[in-house]
């Protein structure tokens, strides 16, 4: 036989390549039956499928006889839905996506590509871990201060109350500190509320027995400030309790407080917040009041509560450098006071001391 021109061969190649039918095995499930039947898809011509099921007659279709197709996502079958109610099961995505090339949406392909493992996956984790660092870092505490600028007062009052009803009932006590004494400090208080940009009708100082809490000293966003009878008692004078709070003060001016609070709700808690919408959300931090223990400042909160304390301090007369003694106390005798003591609740209490006494000496 004498052999066949190049191009003759070439010809008959692409003949017999269009010729071939495209399968893909399978099961086939009939309409109102759970039983599948091993089974096999082909494409007999661009608007003709059959199935053809073990035991079964084969079953030919249309194009437009097919109702639904499954969307491709990772290994999980694909499920071909017919008119007559008979659904096609395959584990041969890539087969489906060959045979019905033209019925997917090329979006469907595009995303079925997305989700096989490719070393640009490991770029777009990189990059979605950064965008998430960068709004923690940077665009939530923006958020969380134009936030806290706009929240209404009744709001904050709320909060304050809902948080102090619940850290009464988890932690604290009713104090055992003598009225005089009390009344003692409710005076050099008042002195520094006067001259605080909050003033002293916005401010409101209550004594507790910490209990598990200890010494400690915390002020609440609507400008309740507690101060615990442990921290009276470890104070060596009364301007290092007046030191501690003017800081609280400075926190209430700042609404440092009411800034945590939104950080740790969240960009969603904060549009919803502003939007008007803080039913449940208001209700959320009612309940978990005890957030305002275990909150820890930021060392920037400290440092601008502390620069405020001594201003205030100098105001009234007193020495400001107490502050820096009382945190040098509270650190000498707090490390092992529990989570929720000031040393832990007012971090970077080391070189603050420093501070605090170089501010004081200007």
């Amino acid at each position: 036989m004498p052999a066949l021109p190049l191009r003759n061969i070439w010809i008959l190649k692409v003949l017999t390549s269009a010729s071939e039918t495209l399968t893909v095995s399978g099961w086939l499930f009939e309409a109102g039956r759970s039983a599948k039947h091993a089974a096999i898809l082909e494409r007999l011509s661009p608007d003709a499928l059959v199935v053809s099921p073990q035991g079964l007659p084969a079953r030919h279709y249309t194009d437009g006889e097919l109702t639904a197709i499954s969307d491709r996502v990772g290994a999980i079958p694909r499920r071909l839905t017919f008119a007559d109610g008979a659904v096609f099961e395959t584990e041969d995505n890539a087969g489906i996506d060959r045979l019905l090339s033209e019925r997917l949406a090329a979006s469907e392909t595009f995303l079925a590509r997305l989700e096989v493992f490719h070393p640009r996956l490991i770029v777009i984790a990189l990059i979605a871990i950064g965008l998430i660092f960068a709004t923690i870092r940077y665009a939530l505490p923006v958020l969380a201060n134009m936030a806290a600028a706009v929240t209404p007062t009744p709001v904050i009052e709320l909060i304050d109350r809902g948080a102090l009803e619940t850290i009464d009932r988890a932690f604290l006590k009713p104090s055992n500190m003598d009225q005089i004494r009390k009344d003692e400090i409710g005076a050099g208080f008042a002195a520094l509320a006067a001259l605080s940009d909050t003033g002293q009708i916005g401010l409101d100082l209550i004594f507790r027995d910490g209990g598990i809490i200890g010494p400690n000293a915390f002020a609440l966003p609507g400008g309740t400030i507690i101060m615990t009878d442990q921290l009276v008692r470890l104070a060596g004078t009364d301007d290092e309790i007046f030191g501690v709070l003017a800081h609280e003060i400075a926190h209430v001016e700042e609404r440092h407080s009411l800034r945590q609070i939104y950080r740790s709700l969240g960009i969603a808690a904060l549009i919803a917040m502003i939007g008007g919408d803080s039913g449940e959300i208001v209700e959320d931090v009612l309940a978990q009041g005890s957030l305002l223990l275990t909150l820890s400042y930021s060392r920037r909160f400290e440092s601008q509560a502390d620069t405020r304390a001594v201003d205030l301090m100098k105001a009234v007369g007193r020495d400001p450098a107490a502050l820096a003694t009382i945190l040098e106390r509270i650190t000498e005798k707090c490390r092992n006071c529990g989570k929720t003591s000031w040393y832990t609740t007012h971090p970077g209490t080391e070189g603050r001391s420093e501070a605090i006494r170089q501010r004081a000496q200007k």
